[in-house]
């Protein structure tokens, strides 16, 4: 939960009190907070995030269309790669890996949606690199998944 949330959930709970931990994230006096339309397409991401830190290749691969490709920038090349391709470039070995991002920029429109936001990726809890996932979404039998994703990755990065 980020501290903007626990913030935001702290400074409403002297007004709607018990419901502020329900509210929060929807409520539009904490601008950042996302719509509960919003978070069901951002929930895909998250999982996908939370299948790299379990290094889990069948929790990420629920998350993604079967035939879906990464577009990657790294070191100045452009990278693009199916999606088992992008799975087999975890690094090897049992450092912690942690990819957060914040921020999102969510589009809607009916079955198709888009996230534009910031991140940075850990190991070890470290800074490793930086920079923005644009993730593809569409809407298949009543859940979202990731239909395409595109980053940039720079290790100039503000967030240690």
């Amino acid at each position: 939960m980020s501290l903007f949330v626990r913030f935001c959930r702290k400074a409403l709970a002297p007004v709607v009190g018990a419901l502020a931990v329900a509210l929060v994230p929807a409520h539009p006096a904490c601008a950042n907070t996302l719509t509960l339309e919003e978070q069901a397409v951002v929930a895909p991401l998250q999982a996908f995030f939370d299948g790299i830190a379990k290094r889990d290749k069948a929790a990420m691969s629920a998350q993604v269309l079967p035939n879906t490709h990464a577009t990657i920038i790294r070191g100045g090349k452009i990278l693009q790669l199916s999606m088992k391709e992008l799975l087999e470039r975890s690094p090897p070995g049992t450092s912690t890996l942690e990819e957060r991002f914040w921020d999102p920029l969510v589009r809607i429109d009916d079955d198709i949606a888009l996230i534009w936001t910031p991140y940075d990726f850990l190991m070890d809890g470290k800074v490793h690199h930086c920079g923005t996932d644009v993730v593809n979404l569409v809407r298949l039998d009543g859940r979202w998944v990731i239909a395409g994703l595109a980053d940039n990755s720079r290790t100039n990065c503000s967030r240690k």
